[in-house]
């Protein structure tokens, strides 16, 4: 079929993702690998089923990677980016550095040209964070040393894409035939450095200035669909503002998506744009599968598979002697180089982009695109040797009493909801050091914290999505504060259902939803009051390790210090009965943060003072 449409085009990638992906996953393969098989069988160097032509479909897809550094810019919040960043910098760079170094000296000396070279050893030292993040949640090694390392790296890669992409236009030669000339590009070549950092400062403004703003004010509208259409018109719109000035959509979307690491609408924005997102990278994967020419592996497949054998080889020996330097365990070392070996999805991007400016050639840009999906095709079976022959040998008896797994730096919390009880749990924990993730969905609220200094964020916790992104696969605590108990109940036996590994602690307003939350096998369950409120951050304290006697005292010291509070405000209100607005009412709170952390500066560590006077 060489006519087809696009609906029947998108029908067939679709199906082709559906069928691969289950048989895939039963081998214990990457969903990724299923998704470029797919492609592979249904192409039109395979069975033809697409047509020839594949660009409508491939133009679309690549709204999946624009959205994908959209949402990696999420994760790049400045204070987790600064918590990690010896080991960003130090095993990230230097992989960067390295790999791309020895590559390039490869290349050259098989007489590559140099701008080549240049471009297939930067797309080269990239390694697949779909495969590998997803390979470390699904074998439970996340928080092992070689997962955190593994995490380090990855994130310093797809960092490093964006200067890249912002580099290649520089290196380029433009075509005569090229009319695709657009606003900053008829600046001279010696201001087009200028240009991207214009474009960067465009939208660091926006995302300050106009962003937040703009979704503060949709947000007030109380309609989730709303939110989620600006969710996609920002994305969009960024991309597109990008694309008209010339410079990468990509750099946009992961910068615009920086801007908004900070806001409370990050976790709301990552459950609204993830489902979008998946959908259109699974359709890339199967398109990059589809563009896979198996003719031109076929008329040098000798070039083809050393080069394969030489990336893994470089990017094995590499990675393993940083993790040597950084004192991995050598368990711990193997697991890090065989899963980070391959070369990553984000090179698909970079070698087309690459050769739409005339950097690499079409039959290049094949080999390339081959050599990069049979990498990550052979990643499952490296970690598979790894896993069945290498580690058995490497991991002692004698060393499983201090297995990395075991070493939690600090636990992670996540509060729902912040309202009357809420805010007593969360103001308490917050007096102590204790700063959790706090999901609330009243905007103005929200403002009213994060001017207060609480990391708190808009969303619905109702929503599988949001109590995802919010962390939840990776938390110990959570607390369930909402006014509405049946969404207390919902996310109860959700939690319990897909994320078995938190402990939970939970509001209710009476004995009958007691029952309710004891059946469903929750132990830490608070009806409310002033009292049994602070009962439940003090438990949480006491879960954070804190000895019982200090968490105990410090609870009754700030029911102490809340009641004189409350006293000393209702004081200056009208004797008769008053009904606030919201407004006056989140006035009132802003007067309780603030006396909260001058009351415990001033009193919460004087041992001599009489605590219960």
């Amino acid at each position: 079929m060489n006519d087809t449409s696009l609906a029947y085009t998108t029908l067939i990638f679709l199906g082709a993702a559906i069928i691969m992906v289950p048989l895939v996953r039963r081998l214990g393969l990457s969903s990724v690998i299923g998704y470029i098989i797919g492609g592979m069988i249904i192409g039109p160097f395979g069975l033809k089923l697409t047509g020839k032509d594949t660009d409508d479909i491939m133009h679309a897809a690549e709204f999946g990677v624009i959205m994908l550094l959209f949402l990696v810019g999420l994760e790049i919040a400045p204070k987790k980016f600064w918590m990690i960043r010896q080991k960003i910098i130090g095993m990230g760079l230097s992989q960067m550095v390295i790999t791309s170094a020895v590559l390039f000296l490869i290349f050259y000396l098989a007489q590559w040209r140099t701008d080549q070279a240049f471009v297939a050893a930067l797309c080269f030292a990239l390694s697949s964070t779909a495969i590998v993040l997803q390979t470390l949640k699904e074998k439970n090694i996340f928080r092992t040393d070689a997962g955190t390392a593994s995490f380090s790296i990855l994130l310093f890669q797809d960092i490093s894409v964006i200067p890249i992409l912002a580099l290649l236009p520089i290196l380029a030669k433009k075509s005569p035939e090229d009319e695709n000339q657009i606003l900053l590009q008829y600046l001279p070549d010696w201001l087009q450095p200028f240009s991207i950092i214009l474009g960067v400062a465009v939208l660091i403004f926006l995302g300050r200035y106009i962003f937040v703003p703009f979704l503060r004010y949709v947000s007030k509208s109380g309609m989730p669909e709303l939110l989620t259409a600006s969710s996609l018109f920002l994305v969009v719109g960024v991309s597109e503002l990008m694309y008209a000035v010339g410079l990468s959509p990509a750099l946009g979307a992961f910068i615009a998506g920086v801007m908004l690491a900070n806001s409370e609408f990050r976790h709301e924005l990552e459950s609204q744009i993830n489902p979008f997102k998946g959908l259109l990278l699974a359709v890339f994967f199967v398109s990059v599968g589809s563009t896979i020419n198996f003719s031109v592996i076929g008329q040098d497949p000798m070039f083809i598979f050393t080069l394969v054998l030489v990336v893994l080889v470089v990017k094995f020996l590499v990675l393993f002697g940083i993790g040597k330097f950084s004192k991995l365990r050598i368990d711990q070392n193997f697991l890090l180089a065989f899963a980070l070996s391959q070369v990553g999805e984000f090179s698909f991007v970079l070698v087309n982009y690459s050769t739409k400016l005339y950097l690499l050639s079409p039959k290049l840009n094949a080999q390339l695109m081959a050599v990069t999906a049979i990498t990550m095709c052979i990643t499952p079976i490296l970690l598979i040797i790894n896993e069945k022959f290498i580690e058995p040998r490497t991991l002692k008896i004698n060393d499983l009493n201090d297995y990395p797994e075991l070493h939690v730096a600090q636990q992670k919390i996540i509060l729902v909801g912040f309202g009357h009880f809420g805010s007593t749990v969360g103001r308490l924990l917050r007096v102590n050091g204790i700063k959790p993730t706090i999901l609330d969905n009243d905007p103005e609220r929200i403002n009213l914290l994060r001017s207060n200094g609480f990391k708190v964020y808009y969303g619905d916790a109702t929503k599988p999505e949001t109590l995802r992104s919010a962390g939840a696969e990776t938390a110990d605590l959570l607390i369930l504060c909402l006014d509405d108990i049946e969404s207390n109940k919902f996310i109860t036996e959700y939690a319990k259902q897909h994320f078995p590994q938190l402990k939970i602690f939970v509001r209710a307003k009476n004995r009958l939803d007691a029952y309710d939350f004891i059946n469903n096998n929750v132990e830490n369950i608070y009806r409310e009051t002033l009292g049994t409120a602070v009962d439940m951050a003090v438990d949480v304290l006491k879960a954070t390790g804190m000895r019982a006697y200090a968490a105990r005292r410090l609870g009754r010291r700030f029911m102490l210090i809340d009641k004189a509070m409350v006293r000393k405000l209702a004081k200056e209100q009208l004797k008769d009965k008053v009904t606030f607005t919201m407004k006056e009412s989140l006035e009132k709170e802003a007067e309780l943060l603030a006396e909260d952390s001058h009351s415990f500066d001033e009193t919460q560590w004087n041992d001599n003072e009489e605590y219960m006077n």
